[in-house]
């Protein structure tokens, strides 16, 4: 047993990239959910930011999706999950930081922006994203680092898994032009692991429309 307790929220994309890690190395865990409205006493000792995912592995507590999943790969390193040649390594954190630093802003801004000025220049910020994606990241394996998923991958796709966010409230699909992109996500989609955290689209699209002050979609929960 590798004494690993999780603690994560359903609808965190952060806490999905370390639940698929934990899945792709076959990691036992310990799963305890967090409502982040209604913190339990003393979570703030674990996650310092109040925020999730965090881990306690044995006397080791430690918060970031980031930090944790390169934790997790160098404590666990089979199947690794970056590649271990240092030149290699680095270009992968730079695909992983080009998700946190322009993708997921881009998407936020997107979908969430006070006016239809900041959800315009949104828009065009993720659809520059895309098509980097599609031009600089694809065409040097099936996936984002060559012919193996990793931490790079699993760094991207939550935002894909909440595409008919956009589709629904924005009247956004991907663009034409990301064929290998597109193909590269119904490659990711399709892995346990994905299928393993993922969330149905009426739970998205429920949550957002009470966020965006929106009608709830026909046919979503009403819970």
């Amino acid at each position: 047993m590798s004494n690993i307790q999780l603690y994560f929220a359903k609808a965190s994309t952060f806490s999905q990239r370390t639940r698929v890690v934990l899945l792709e190395k076959g990691i036992d865990f310990t799963p305890i959910e967090i409502d982040l409205q209604n913190k339990p006493d003393g979570y703030t000792q674990i996650s310092h930011y109040g925020k999730v995912p965090a881990i306690k592995h044995g006397d080791v507590e430690i918060y970031e999706s980031a930090i944790i999943n390169e934790y997790l790969d160098e404590v666990f390193p089979e199947p690794p999950l970056l590649p271990r040649d240092p030149a290699a390594k680095a270009i992968a954190r730079i695909w992983i930081d080009y998700a946190n630093t322009r993708l997921v802003p881009a998407f936020n801004k997107f979908l969430r922006g006070k006016d239809s000025t900041e959800q315009e220049q949104g828009r065009k910020e993720f659809t520059e994203a895309l098509l980097y994606i599609e031009q600089e990241g694809l065409g040097k394996g099936d996936y984002l680092s060559g012919d193996q998923f990793s931490l790079v991958d699993i760094s991207f796709y939550p935002w894909f898994e909440r595409l008919p966010l956009l589709e629904h409230f924005r009247k956004f699909t991907l663009p034409a032009e990301t064929p290998r992109l597109q193909t590269w996500w119904n490659l990711v989609g399709d892995r346990q692991s994905i299928q393993a955290v993922a969330n149905p689209v009426d739970f998205y699209l429920e949550r957002f429309a009470k966020v965006l002050g929106e009608p709830v979609p026909v046919g979503a929960s009403q819970k």
